[in-house]
């Protein structure tokens, strides 16, 4: 057997012998379920009127000069809380993206460079403002789109290749985990999960996911940056497995690319929309690493850079996931909504906006979007059934 294969083998067996222990299917706790609740309610309360009243512009954009991507994100976030699609800011909103509609079924401004990132985002604010089928052809050109762009044998690109069911920023761009989340995202929010075990696109995807894992396999990832894979590292996602890899985390000692939490979240939900189960080994082993790295202080592997960004990922993920408490390495259970709860709440500004004043990387030192990310991730922290 190769030194790889044992590599495998031996990190795979730490996964397996320490499982993950969950707890409490309460995700407050009674104690703690009022305030919690309480609390979420006020500062989402608060974000949601500092974009309707502050945020902002007159033709219903949000720091357009950024991407109309930002205006989607703000808006579905508004929508997701509750305010409706027929509110006069949301309103005004809709009536700007729409414009952003393009003949090839993207929604994108014209000429950009993000045109799945922008199309992805838009698509989940219309679906989440459809009413009575009033953007029912808008969706599904969407969809069609971002299908049409997908990295796979359209490009003449085989299965063995890298890129191979990605998304990249656009159509001839390297493909990389967070757009490919993003497209995901999109296509699991209108399909509801219904068709993603049997859709092309999922499983197309799940192969370029897992190959951003930082796990070695003779199946699924046989990267020379996976067979270094240290035991920190190990289970953990990076940004690209395109061509030669790459990570926002720096590489390892041993050669190997260093796991982050915000690509490993996005990596964990991928899977499971693709239609992993828990038991799988990938999503085992994400799991195993999210307990090992569990923090809200931080963007592990990144520290303070993409803080909400992760915000939103960690919370969507682990919504999808279906557990509400999870155990740490040091056998600490978290009720990570109560948790979040309290540390968003922590951060946000007088004005009910939210900022990364500690690293504006990735745009977030605009208001609009880390507050759009907030309330995204306040979306999930709500009890069941509300």
């Amino acid at each position: 057997m190769s030194f790889t294969g044992l590599r495998y083998i031996a990190l795979l067996a730490l996964v397996l012998a320490a499982g993950i222990s969950h707890a409490d299917p309460n995700c407050f706790g009674q104690e703690t379920d009022s305030a919690a609740k309480d609390k979420l309610a006020q500062i989402s309360k608060s974000g949601i009127t500092f974009l309707l009243e502050k945020g902002i512009s007159e033709d219903g954009s949000y720091s357009k000069q950024l991407s109309p991507a930002v205006t989607a994100l703000c808006t579905r976030a508004v929508l997701d809380h509750g305010v409706p699609a027929t509110h006069p800011q949301v309103a005004k909103s809709l009536k700007y993206l729409e414009a952003q509609i393009q003949e090839d079924g993207g929604i994108y401004a014209p000429g950009s460079n993000v045109r799945n990132y922008e199309t992805s985002v838009a698509l989940m604010c219309f679906n989440k403002a459809n009413v009575d089928g009033k953007y029912d052809q808008t969706i599904q050109k969407a969809i069609a789109f971002l299908k049409g762009i997908q990295w796979d044998e359209s490009e003449s690109y085989s299965m063995e290749n890298t890129f191979y069911g990605g998304q990249g920023y656009g159509k001839h761009k390297r493909p990389d985990l967070s757009n490919t989340s993003f497209f995901l995202d999109a296509l699991y929010d209108v399909t509801k999960g219904e068709s993603a075990e049997a859709d092309e696109a999922f499983k197309k995807a799940a192969v370029f996911v897992s190959r951003a894992q930082n796990m070695p396999s003779p199946q699924h990832n046989t990267a020379k940056w996976a067979s270094v894979v240290s035991k920190d590292d190990f289970g953990g996602f990076i940004y690209t497995p395109a061509g030669e890899g790459e990570t926002k985390a720096g590489n390892a000692p041993q050669g190997g690319l260093r796991s982050y939490a915000s690509m490993t979240y996005a990596g964990l939900k991928s899977f499971l929309y693709a239609g992993l189960k828990k038991d799988d080994l990938r999503v085992r082993a994400a799991m195993d690493w999210i307990s090992r790295h569990y923090s809200l202080a931080e963007n592990p592997g990144v520290g303070q850079q993409g803080l909400f960004y992760y915000y939103h990922v960690f919370a969507k993920a682990l919504s999808i996931y279906g557990e509400d408490t999870i155990t740490d390495s040091d056998g600490e259970k978290h009720a990570w909504k109560t948790e979040l709860i309290d540390r968003l709440a922590e951060l946000q500004s007088d004005d009910g906006s939210w900022t990364n004043a500690g690293a504006d990387r990735w745009y977030e030192g605009d208001p609009n979007l880390v507050t759009a990310y907030a309330l995204l991730a306040l979306h999930y922290c709500q009890p069941e059934g509300e």
